[in-house]
């Protein structure tokens, strides 16, 4: 079963039957790490506006000329 549905399961013990955390965790079989985890969001708006920053400077370039030479750039190649 997925960890979403069993956080959803462990809520719904928590709010019908006034069962503790640890409690409806443990019946559900969800560790109280999983209950609390919050995946963190990347921003990719500095890859994105450096990626079109050399499509404008280079209109004519390809994908991999994009990507490979700031990556050589960056290296020193």
């Amino acid at each position: 079963m997925p960890t979403k549905a069993r956080k959803t399961w462990a809520q719904q013990l928590q709010q019908n039957h006034s069962v503790a955390i640890a409690m409806s965790c443990a019946i559900v079989g969800l560790s109280r790490c999983a209950y609390y985890y919050q995946p963190e969001l990347l921003d990719d708006s500095v890859i994105v506006s450096v990626l079109n920053a050399i499509t404008n400077r280079h209109l004519r370039w390809g994908f991999l000329n994009a990507l490979i030479v700031p990556i050589a750039e960056l290296l020193d190649l």
